[in-house]
């Protein structure tokens, strides 16, 4: 009898492992690609001042975005179980409660993109020669918000039918356009900060327009009918559940935007190099990040075989795998940061300070492999309150404080302030041994 490739309670933990995570971690560095060339672009063909205000800017955006995604994620839960269910019909109820939804969500966001772009550039502190760049990027992305919100919820609905493959196909295809746009509108227009906007929100367009017109093609597993477009009690259901998820991703992306606020009262080269050093460390937590997404059904799996043993190997794995890769990207990173910040800037004052953050922020590929194989192992075990309130302790205990006070230092050195992410991640290490001790001795309790 073949075994079943998607059956991890058998076989190579190793190797299916390996195997489970290699496409999620494809699909991690396309979103990484798309997030990296607006600031690559600019880097070579527009300003410094641009790359400052593309990074401000970014971050008040990925703000919106990345809670949209956590609150998305409650439509992909509900509609998954609903299917199991076998209840096509509210499966279409929960989509078109969706589109009510998030369609008034998108005018509000719109309107106060428009309208508070520049006290949100203040208060984040832009530097004076990218301040106007970062109202501008804000105001144009919040134009376009509604492409960008829809581009998530369509992926999320995707994602609630059990189709992984077409929010991956629909990455990049947004990850070229985006290219092409940028090269076009940076390049050749020299429109430096407004074109990398323009770029990122036409691309979010071409995705939602061909998810658009795949779903009408395509003959789905539910019922969809016009008058399900309306707000119905099963937004209550979605939004119950991906509450929790968005709130989280609020209290992440603030703590970046304060870090980012921190460093950017540094000066326009502390704030362009700490803008490419945040592009490469988004390819640092790459293979982190599959390894957690990787473990949670890994370890699903095999705690509802009953296998816990198996479980821990499972994670004992993904530390190897992770620290073993990790190993080589720190090295990287603190040794040649500069080479790798060379890729985004010619700046050699930018290239500097890029290279000066990742010096502290190195470690970190490593250590993160450690914590996010835990955080999958507990995930697995359903225990994300507990995984949510460590998050929240690591940041607002150490990193937030220990960045601000590296920020108003003397001479302030990106190097320490970068170093307050490994720090912070080490901190949640500790705090996730304790849990896993409780947790074990529990387990061992119950019949």
């Amino acid at each position: 009898m073949t075994e079943n490739k998607n059956d991890f309670t058998q076989g190579s933990i190793v190797s299916k492992l390996l195997r489970f995570m290699i496409p999620i971690l494809g699909a991690l560095i396309l979103q990484a690609m798309y997030g990296a060339v607006d600031i690559l672009v600019v880097g070579w063909f527009g300003t410094t001042a641009g790359i400052s205000g593309v990074s401000t800017g970014s971050s008040i955006v990925n703000l919106v975005t990345f809670t949209i995604t956590g609150l998305a994620m409650g439509v992909t839960v509900v509609m998954g179980q609903y299917l199991g269910e076998k209840k096509p019909e509210k499966v279409g109820q929960v989509v078109g409660g969706a589109i009510c939804l998030f369609l008034v969500l998108a005018f509000i966001i719109a309107a106060a993109m428009l309208v508070f772009a520049r006290p949100l550039a203040v208060l984040m502190q832009a530097p004076e020669e990218a301040l106007d760049l970062t109202v501008l990027y804000v105001r144009i992305c919040g134009g376009g918000i509604f492409f960008i919100i829809a581009y998530n919820v369509l992926s999320s609905i995707f994602r609630g039918i059990g189709d992984s493959n077409m929010p991956l196909l629909f990455v990049g295809i947004a990850c070229v356009v985006n290219i092409v746009g940028d090269l076009l509108f940076i390049a050749v227009f020299h429109w430096n900060v407004a074109g990398a906007a323009l770029a990122t929100v036409m691309a979010q367009a071409v995705s939602v327009i061909l998810s658009i017109l795949i779903i009408r093609k395509r003959k789905l597993p539910f019922i969809m009918k016009k008058e399900y477009i309306r707000f119905n009690p099963e937004i209550k259901k979605f939004v119950r559940v991906g509450t929790p998820i968005a709130f989280q991703e609020v209290l992440t992306q603030l703590s970046f935007l304060a870090l980012c606020a921190f460093i950017n009262r540094l000066g326009l080269d502390a704030s362009s190099g700490y803008g490419v050093a945040n592009k490469i460390v988004s390819f640092v937590m790459l293979v982190p990040g599959a390894l957690m997404q990787s473990m949670a059904s890994f370890v699903a799996q095999n705690v509802g075989a009953g296998k816990e043993d198996r479980a821990k190997k499972a994670m004992a794995a993904g530390m190897l795998i992770g620290c073993s890769i990790g190993v080589f990207i720190t090295v990287l990173s603190f040794v040649r940061g500069d080479l790798l910040a060379a890729a985004f800037s010619s700046d050699a004052a930018v290239i500097a300070r890029a290279a000066e953050y990742l010096k502290g922020f190195a470690p970190e590929a490593v250590v993160t492999a450690i914590l996010f194989s835990f955080i999958g192992y507990y995930n697995g075990h359903s225990k994300t309150l507990f995984v949510m309130l460590q998050g929240i302790a690591q940041t607002f205990i150490v990193r937030l404080p220990m960045s601000w006070f590296m920020s108003i230092q003397p001479d302030a050195s990106l190097t320490m302030i970068g170093l307050a992410a490994p720090c912070a991640t080490v901190f949640g290490i500790v705090i996730n041994v304790f849990y896993y001790v409780k947790m074990s001795r529990e387990m061992k309790t119950v019949p």
